[in-house]
């Protein structure tokens, strides 16, 4: 009997479909097999169950089933002899399996042992969303939902690779035939069938994979630095007038603009709290004094929290816990309330707070309550992203935590709303999964955890492009969840509007030259004029035999400079901080353009190059205005104006072992390395980012 229900094997690539009674198993079988011209194996329970019905009269009964099962096994094995390439099966023993279970609540074991044995590269689960067709061996129309799902979950706890296939039989095919066309693709790349449905979940095209790995064995070319921006070469600096014409300009048009402020807020807490948990996992509270655990160690961070440690936001909150649960608390040396006081914020049975994401954590004190960095954004948004009574904020963050973004906003924004008599619309978006990257062993093989499955990994702040390209507004303002302020706001809001104004400014000329170039109201000897506009005002070097050209190419030249996004970035004096820098560079084809550089994109093993990269002067604080229209109002595809040839390798470390992994270029490095770049210089007051929870002592971060 074992052997009847034995499946063979080949080098064709297999597929099941697999669902309830009626939808469309058949239909799609038969098409695919007609579209890849090969076989395909029928469903043998049908046959044999219509024969019997019209010869006994009986619908089946339990002891059909093993029959079946050897039927169905036969019909496949003889296809399969003569199959080209691939075999589809209307059916399978699964699928016998599971109708034995929902009408018998019982499977023959020698059935459900074949059934799992019985191996397919692919399983198309096929949805319920077509309608029911009666016919004398279907008896159940009703409860498909839950018996579709009874599928479904055969297949999850049997860990089949499986597709789920809705839409009419026509929307099905296509999709199907385009599944089976990726698979092979993947085949030849070397994965296996769970590693095509892992990249197929994601959204991740083959190409793309191809590419990055073509990218780790290859490197990555570094950019060429020719020297830093300063002022007057490459920066702006603003004098009280211009600052304050600027701030006008922007007041006197937002009334048609719609403002947005976007945040990237997913970023986890883990590093504001390393070397405490560091601290956790090394101290001994039994055997050790926290003073000579610091001397020992030379951790200067330690020493600093501890100093400043009732001027945290959270110190009274953690402090009050730690009371109700030890009543012996204030007999307790220095060293044990310390010691609980860091175990306390950090487990995760309480605050967990280097788990948690950073938007949601107490970062500054007021006389009535806490305030996260959800909260001081929402006050900047209503400050200086706000138009017509109306400010428009967009939080970019990881799904599983948007109930707590949800909680915390609903307790704050009508506060905020009150407070500066502005309505406040909020939108989130997720890191799209499509941009996850394909993590490799340093040998460029691709890494696989302890069950043998892929890792993924989130591509960097560059794959936030998909979402700022999904957002429709006139003028967006960027800044991180974690560079806010608790004194000085007004200050802050002065500087954004300083710079959207001077946005605004070189908007609306750019916009006027794209107008007459299409208008065809454009003189030769205005050509003058605007190349200088072009390198002074926007920072845009003309090659140097432009003046050879002809009128008309060189208008279409001065057309391809202008029609692209702009930005306008903030620029602080270098004082050590970290964060990427404004420099000239050069590209291959010996096009200078302004950029914002990070360390890792520099060839520090250049004298030359490390050089100029450490005589910066200024830093990009993340201060960004841009916009992301063209003159028509059309919005621009912002993945045009990529450099794909700027993305970072990293290497980390999993479960002990070394991995590479590939970050796309970055939102405000290589993603907007085509744009139109203006860097302004702005003071260090709008820096204030929280890199480490000792940033939070610092004096923009307590109350005056």
């Amino acid at each position: 009997m074992e052997e009847k229900l034995r499946q063979q094997h080949s080098q064709v690539i297999k597929i099941a479909l697999f669902g309830p009674e009626s939808t469309g198993k058949t239909t799609l079988a038969r098409q695919l097999a007609e579209h890849f011209q090969t076989n395909w194996a029928p469903e043998f329970a049908r046959e044999y169950l219509q024969d019997k019905m019209e010869k006994t009269g009986q619908i089946c009964e339990p002891e059909d089933l093993l029959p079946i099962a050897i039927g169905q096994t036969k019909l496949e094995n003889d296809a399969l002899l003569t199959a080209n390439q691939y075999l589809f099966c209307d059916t399978c023993l699964l699928v016998t399996k599971v109708f034995s279970e929902i009408y018998y609540q019982f499977c023959d074991p020698e059935i459900e042992n074949a059934a799992l044995e019985h191996n397919y590269d692919l399983f198309f689960l096929t949805d319920i969303d077509v309608p029911w067709e009666s016919d004398a061996l279907r008896d159940r129309p009703e409860g498909r939902e839950e018996i579709f799902q009874v599928f479904r979950n055969e297949l999850v706890d049997y860990h089949k690779p499986f597709i789920t296939l809705s839409g009419n039989s026509e929307i099905r095919l296509k999709k199907a035939i385009a599944v089976i066309d990726e698979f092979v693709k993947s085949k030849a790349m070397g994965f296996d069938s769970h590693d095509f449905i892992a990249i197929h979940k994601k959204r991740i095209q083959l190409e793309t994979i191809q590419e990055h790995l073509g990218i780790f064995s290859n490197g990555i070319s570094k950019i060429n630095v020719v020297r830093a921006a300063v002022i007057d070469d490459g920066i702006t600096k603003l004098s009280e007038d211009q600052f304050s014409d600027c701030i006008q300009y922007f007041e006197n048009n937002i009334g048609k603009l719609k403002l947005l402020k976007f945040v990237p807020a997913s970023g986890a807490a883990s590093r504001m709290f390393k070397f405490l948990n560091e601290f956790l996992n090394e101290f001994d509270i039994e055997n050790d004094t926290i003073n000579s655990y610091i001397n020992r160690r030379n951790i200067p961070n330690l020493s600093l929290f501890l100093a400043g440690i009732d001027k945290f936001p959270f110190f009274e909150t953690i402090k009050t816990i730690l009371k109700e649960l030890h009543t012996d608390y204030p007999t307790w040396s220095s060293d044990k309330k310390y010691y609980y006081f860091i175990k306390l914020l950090l487990d995760p049975e309480y605050f967990n707070f280097s788990n948690k994401p950073k938007a949601i954590l107490p970062f500054h004190k007021y006389a009535t309550h806490t305030a996260t960095p959800i909260e001081e954004h929402l006050n900047e948004a209503a400050l200086y992203s706000s138009s017509n009574g109306v400010a428009n904020l967009h939080f970019t963050i990881s799904e599983i935590h948007k109930s707590q973004f949800d909680k915390i906003i609903e307790n704050e924004v009508k506060k905020v709303e009150q407070k500066f008599n502005t309505k406040i619309n909020i939108e989130f978006s997720f890191q799209n999964a499509s941009t996850d990257t394909l993590a490799v062993t340093l040998d460029n093989v691709p890494y696989r955890n302890e069950a043998g499955s892929l890792v993924f990994r989130p591509a960097g702040h560059g794959a936030l492009l998909k979402n700022l390209n999904n957002i429709d507004a006139d003028i967006i303002f960027i800044k991180n969840i974690d560079n806010v302020i608790q004194n000085h706001i007004d200050l802050i809001a002065r500087h954004k509007k300083a710079l959207a104004g001077y946005l605004l400014e070189k908007q609306k000329r750019v916009f006027e030259i794209l107008h007459q170039i299409e208008n065809k109201t454009l003189e030769e000897d205005e050509i003058g004029i605007l190349v200088n506009f072009l390198q002074k005002e926007l920072n845009i070097v003309i090659l140097e035999d432009f003046n050879k050209f002809t009128f008309e190419y060189k208008i279409e030249q001065i057309q391809k400079l202008l029609d692209r996004p702009i930005r306008v970035c903030g620029m602080v004096k270098n004082e050590g901080e970290p964060g990427g820098g404004p420099f000239w560079t050069i590209d291959n084809k010996g096009r200078f353009s302004l950029q914002i550089v990070e360390s890792s994109q520099i060839d520090m093993q250049n004298p030359s190059q490390a050089n100029i990269f450490s005589g910066a002067a200024y830093f990009n604080p993340v201060d960004i205005v841009c916009s992301i229209k063209d003159f028509k109002g059309n919005k621009f595809n912002l993945e045009d104006f990529v450099d794909h040839q700027s993305g970072f390798i990293v290497y980390k470390n999993k479960n002990g072992k070394d991995i590479k992994a590939y970050e796309l270029p970055g939102l405000w490095n290589g993603s907007m390395a085509n744009w139109i770049t203006i860097f302004v210089e702005v003071p260090l007051i709008t820096f204030n980012p929280v890199k480490t929870v000792n940033d939070l002592l610092e004096p923009a971060h307590q109350p005056q």
